[in-house]
C-alpha cells in the first residue's frame, strides 16, 4: 500500500511504497502513476500530504529519475500532484470532469461525483444591463436582469466562480431566495415553473486575474478553464447566459465526438 512520506531525513530512508511488476508488459513509469492514483482514490491518502521526491522515489524502486518524472508528469496532469519548484510534492484531489454533452448545475454535478458542494454568494442584485448581456440574452433596452456571482467549492474546496444573467421577468423575487443552500438550475424548476432543456457552451483557456487568483487561492495568471453557457427552456427560450471560471488544475472538459454521415 502507499504511504505518506514524513519529513525527509537525512538518516533514515522511508520504505518503499510502491510495488513494480518487474515481469508485466506495463511501463514502470504507468504502474508507479496508477498506483498512487488508485490509492488516493480509495482515500488511503489525503489531498495536501507529502510525497517522495523524484529521487527519492528513483532510489527507493531502483529505477530512474526520467521514469518517475514521467510518472509524475501523468499526475500531474491528471491534477492529483503538485510540484513546485524547490518543495515537496503534495499529494492534489485531481481533476473534475465537466460532461458537455449533459446539462447540469455545479450542485447536481458535484453530487454525481459524490463531492460535497457548497456555495458562497458574491453578488445578487437587479440591474440594468449593458449592451453585451443585452445581446446575449436578447432583451429590450430597459429590461432587468439578475446578476448572481458565487464562488463554488467542492469539499469545501475552491474550484470555480460562477456569474450568471437572468431575465428579472421570467424569475420574480429570485433575489430574495438563498442560493447558497439550494441549486439554482433546481429553484428555476421547481419554484418558477420553467424547464430547461439545453445550451450552447464555449470553452477557452485564459489566465487568473488577480480577483480570480485570490477566490481560488490560486497564483495570478495560472491557468483557467472559462465556460460560456446560455441555457434554454423546453418553450426554447434563453433563460441564463452564464460565465464560469474553474481552477485548470482541479478542472478538465469531456466532449463526446460522433463521426455524422457525409
Amino acid at each position: 500500500m502507499l504511504k505518506a512520506l514524513p519529513a525527509p531525513s537525512h538518516t533514515s530512508t522511508p520504505p518503499a511504497p510502491i510495488t513494480l511488476d518487474r515481469t508485466s508488459f506495463v511501463p514502470f513509469y504507468r504502474q508507479i502513476a496508477d498506483q498512487v492514483k488508485e490509492t488516493i482514490q480509495s482515500g488511503a491518502i489525503s489531498p495536501g500530504t507529502p510525497f517522495w521526491s523524484e529521487g527519492e522515489l528513483a532510489t527507493e524502486l531502483a529505477v530512474s529519475k526520467m521514469t518517475v518524472r514521467q510518472a509524475f508528469q501523468v499526475l500531474r496532469t491528471e491534477g492529483l500532484l503538485t510540484v513546485a519548484k524547490g518543495k515537496r510534492p503534495l499529494i492534489a484531489a485531481g481533476r473534475l470532469q465537466k460532461n458537455t454533452q449533459e446539462l447540469r448545475g455545479f450542485t447536481e454535478e458535484m453530487m454525481r461525483r459524490g463531492l460535497k458542494p457548497s456555495s458562497k454568494v458574491l453578488l445578487l442584485e437587479s440591474v440594468v444591463p449593458g449592451p453585451e448581456i443585452c445581446e446575449a440574452l436578447k432583451l429590450g433596452r430597459n429590461d432587468e436582469v439578475f446578476v448572481i456571482r458565487r464562488l463554488r467549492l467542492a469539499d469545501n474546496q475552491p474550484v470555480g466562480v460562477e456569474t450568471s444573467h437572468l431575465p428579472a421577468r421570467l424569475f420574480p423575487g429570485l433575489d430574495h431566495q438563498n442560493l447558497e443552500k439550494r441549486s439554482l438550475y433546481s429553484l428555476l424548476e421547481t419554484h418558477f415553473g420553467v424547464k430547461l432543456s439545453w445550451s450552447e457552451e464555449e470553452i477557452e483557456a485564459i489566465p487568473a486575474g488577480k480577483e480570480e487568483a485570490d477566490l481560488l487561492q490560486i497564483k495570478r495568471g495560472a491557468a483557467l478553464l472559462c465556460l460560456k453557457r446560455n441555457v434554454y427552456s423546453v418553450e426554447g427560450e434563453l433563460v441564463e447566459h452564464a460565465r464560469s471560471l474553474y481552477r485548470g488544475d482541479r478542472y478538465a472538459a469531456t466532449v463526446v465526438s460522433r463521426r455524422g454521415p457525409f
